[in-house]
């Protein structure tokens, strides 16, 4: 394997203190026996405090949460759920999802959390591939009998199933520990400046599904972590995410960045009191500097990050925090404190580019029955990530491309990234995708798939723009203009290969 050059912490800003290494990287050395420890220690702690919250749905405090996901875990005894048994959960987003996941692992058993919005072909394969013993379908009750709490979990033992986006072939579940799980609860609390002892000040607004690692990892049980509340919205609607922000006194919150371009311009957000948020996160795709300043005028008591990780990290490997957010808005950050990062360079002579590895106590040890995968996915310990990176002299990590996003024009490399950070921070612009166009002559060529939520884009005019940040090669040559939002996944990724599939293209004089 060709050598890893390890990234330097010398100038990350995340203390690492309670921090130990062994073969597998950083841990951390104490953390809750078990995320069922974690939920007991807060019912008995905090019973009072309200633990979640479902918009137009029901509220539950610390021990009710505790009395009611016994009953759950009850429930799945009584229905033949054994220790290390794999339970789909496939309820919608609220309090139902939150039972079941809480449920299943009190009973000793494995969530299987699959996406909801899959096609019945897909949720087959998934629950097939998991070897899920008991679905609980969204039409399905809640699972109900005598109270029940499995006391042999430990940190090690797996959690649940978590399935990999798949943008590209079958998706691929990620077995994640209870270690995992806590390990980024705590990342995200250091990281994101989050005090550990926040309790009932701490309340999160859930606008992501949960079924994906932000949503459930980084906001609903990092909210449970600090003893905070988990709010939840079941269906993103502008006008009742702007009124929760007021009426549930939210401090947290976590979207993708077209989703703050919307409710930045929505009419109604400069009547709305943000007085109280004070953690604003972004993460999943490209970021404009120019959405990132307006994200702090809009939230000026707040603290903005970005934030970058995956379904097989648990959640966050790097954070950029709030200094460095407008100066450094390329950047995905530093390593958290649980994560070594390292470099697989592109050449010789530029050591800090090329493909980004980790490994740490929230990085799984490899995919569930994908023997190929894990070979060339986990190499001596490493996660390759598929993400090209350049590493700056702070080391700070910004992507550069994906492996497979890179367009190669007449033998030159051109990063779709910084193509569409250019096409975002052109006027009219709401949504962009840099893709390949095949091309007889230069093998390929830049397309622009540009998609405007309100007025109308000036193709001249945005041209024109990447004309003055990009070099002359880079500038699209082939544009679709989309009535709808691009297609993006569970996590906000673009599903580029969707956009493939067209070849509808509009050709641009040069």
């Amino acid at each position: 394997m060709t050598a890893i050059i390890e990234i330097p912490r010398t100038h990350n800003p995340f203390v690492r203190h309670g921090v130990s290494t062994d073969q597998s990287g950083p841990y951390y050395d104490a953390l809750p026996a078990s995320l069922v420890e974690l939920l007991r220690t807060r019912a008995e702690q905090t019973p009072d405090v309200e633990a979640v919250a479902e918009i137009g749905g029901e509220r539950m405090t610390y021990s009710q949460l505790w009395d009611r996901a016994s009953r759950v875990a009850g429930g799945l005894r009584h229905a033949g759920i054994t220790r290390g048994d794999r339970v789909g959960v496939r309820y919608p987003a609220g309090t139902n999802w939150v039972l079941a996941f809480w449920g299943t692992l009190m009973a000793g058993a494995i969530v299987v959390a699959t996406n909801i919005r899959s096609s019945e072909p897909e949720t087959a394969f998934m629950l097939e591939d998991a070897g899920v013993k008991l679905d609980l379908a969204a039409d399905s009750s809640l699972p109900d009998g005598p109270a029940h709490v499995e006391e042999s979990l430990g940190n090690n033992d797996v959690a649940a199933f978590f399935y990999t986006s798949g943008t590209t072939g079958h998706p691929k579940a990620v077995p994640t520990t209870h270690a995992a799980f806590l390990t980024n609860a705590v990342n995200v609390s250091r990281c994101i400046g989050i005090p550990a002892d926040s309790g009932a000040e701490m309340r999160t607004l859930i606008s992501v599904p949960l079924f994906h690692v932000t949503g459930c990892n980084t906001q609903l049980l990092a909210a449970l972590y600090v003893g905070g509340t988990a709010v939840i919205l079941p269906t993103f609607d502008q006008s009742l995410l702007l009124d929760t922000l007021v009426t549930e006194q939210i401090t947290f919150m976590v979207s993708v960045p077209a989703i703050y371009a919307l409710i930045l311009r929505n009419p109604n957000f400069a009547a709305t009191d943000v007085s109280r948020v004070r953690w604003v996160g972004y993460g999943g795709a490209p970021v404009a500097p120019a959405l990132v300043a307006q994200i702090q005028r809009g939230f000026p008591d707040a603290r903005v990050f970005n934030g970058y990780g995956m379904t097989e990290s648990a959640s966050l490997m790097t954070v950029l925090p709030h200094e460095d957010s407008i100066e450094h808005a390329d950047s995905i950050g530093y390593a958290v404190p649980s994560i070594e990062l390292g470099v697989i360079p592109l050449s010789d002579d530029d050591p800090m580019t090329g493909e980004l590895v980790a490994r740490g106590a929230n990085v799984t040890a490899g995919y569930w029955n994908r023997p190929e995968a894990n070979r060339e996915t986990f190499v001596d310990g490493w996660l390759h990530t598929g993400d090209v990176v350049r590493v700056d002299e702070a080391g700070r990590v910004h992507i550069i491309d994906r492996n497979k996003d890179i367009i190669i024009r007449g033998g030159e490399n051109i990063s779709s990234l910084e193509v569409e950070a250019a096409l975002l921070s052109a006027p009219g612009v709401a949504d962009a995708a840099a893709i390949a166009v095949p091309d007889e002559v230069m093998g390929e060529k830049v397309g622009a798939v540009l998609y405007a939520d309100s007025g109308h884009i000036v193709l001249d005019d945005v041209i024109a723009h990447c004309r003055t940040v990009l070099a002359d090669y880079k500038v699209p040559q082939f544009v679709r203009i989309l009535a709808q939002p691009l297609p993006r996944n569970a996590g906000g990724k673009l599903l580029k290969a969707e956009l493939r599939r067209s070849d509808a293209w509009s050709e641009l004089p040069r």
